[in-house]
């Protein structure tokens, strides 16, 4: 056992470009476990840093100097920060104020309903089955609102910390856009310089990310207005809050629609009750859902590596397991990236093809 281990680690690890490349993945993989809640706003910069840079690279190809399209970018991503800071974020918090406080009304009337079911579905439910199911929706009721009454007594800490945030990305993000070459140059000095591997993979790697990172931006804007113009049009209660999440959810794909659903029925259950506007505006959520994953992604994601959707659903339940939403935020970037490694890591046929070449 042990020289079978041995032999494929020679095989694998003789490579001083593949010794080069782990090292690298070692030493960030264990930056983020370690450093990672520290880095949160850095990697949330660079983020915004990725998509800004898609408007400013077309600018230097029209001849713009790089520094007066950094400027240019910068003031009107500014000026939409506080835009959102302070036209959005207010009406999405008094929706989410109003939405938690009618959340025990819709728990009762929740639990009136699923009582009634074994009355008229007595094959299918006994009363003992759902009283324990009510008991069970109302411990986690109690647990939900421990929980919001703690955040509300951290809330203090949690302002704070936003602030912080808002006054230091900005910042980093202008940096970043200003100084990127500077940065790349001093980053690329401290490594070794045979690490032909790890620039094949980080040039795909870049590429891959950017145009990511921009299409889920846009994603996000189409289905968020998209999904407001029409819960707002079918007269649905907290369309902005709703629009908001639903347009969020496409980080996750699949899982995030699926999950979705529960908080658009449950506001137009407890808003129209068993009627026809709540089979509308279900039929209206399937139908931009379904745009959304047939003719929406596939436009805006067509110079994006293809991932498998087993692939995407096992890399958001891995990284979440290990990252909570930081790990499901960032699972299908990670998942480009292990799929740019095993595309770049040499293999045995390609060496062998190498060799025949040069004999």
């Amino acid at each position: 056992m042990m020289d079978v281990i041995r032999q494929w680690f020679q095989r694998h690890f003789s490579d001083p470009q593949v010794v080069i490349l782990a090292t690298l993945l070692l030493t960030g993989f264990l930056a983020v476990i370690f450093a990672g809640q520290y880095l949160a706003p850095v990697m949330a910069s660079i983020v915004i840093a990725y998509l800004l840079e898609g408007v400013i690279k077309p600018m230097q190809h029209w001849g713009i100097p790089r520094l007066l399209a950094v400027l240019f970018t910068f003031t009107i991503f500014f000026v939409v920060l506080l835009a959102i800071l302070f036209g959005l974020f207010p009406v999405l918090t008094r929706q989410a104020t109003q939405f938690l406080g009618e959340v025990p009304e819709m728990l009762t009337e929740g639990q009136r309903l699923i009582l009634t079911l074994p009355e008229r579905y007595p094959a299918l439910f006994s009363e003992t089955q759902m009283e324990e199911f009510v008991g069970q929706i109302r411990s986690e009721a109690a647990r939900f609102s421990e929980d919001m009454l703690r955040q509300t007594i951290s809330s203090v800490v949690g302002v704070i910390t936003f602030t912080v945030y808002i006054i230091l990305m900005p910042l980093l993000v202008f940096f970043f856009l200003k100084d990127k070459e500077a940065i790349l140059a001093w980053a690329r000095s401290y490594m070794p310089r045979e690490r032909g591997l790890a620039t094949r993979v980080w040039q795909e790697v870049d590429a891959q990310l950017g145009n990511f990172i921009r299409g889920k931006f846009w994603e996000i804007l189409i289905v968020w207005v998209v999904s407001y113009a029409t819960f707002l049009f079918m007269g649905l209660n907290f369309a902005m809050l709703l629009g908001f999440l639903v347009g969020i959810s496409v980080l996750i794909p699949y899982i995030g629609a699926a999950v979705m659903t529960f908080p658009v029925a449950m506001v137009a259950y407890f808003q129209f009750g068993w009627s026809a506007e709540l089979a509308w505006i279900l039929v209206a959520y399937g139908i931009i859902q379904m745009l959304d994953g047939n003719v929406l992604v596939p436009i805006l994601f067509s110079e994006v590596i293809n991932l498998h959707p087993i692939a995407i659903i096992v890399a958001v339940l891995f990284f979440g397991g290990i990252w909570g939403f930081w790990g499901v935020f960032f699972a299908i970037p990670l998942a480009i990236l292990i799929q740019a490694i095993l595309r770049a890591w040499p293999r045995k046929g390609d060496e062998e093809a190498t060799a025949s070449e040069g004999a």
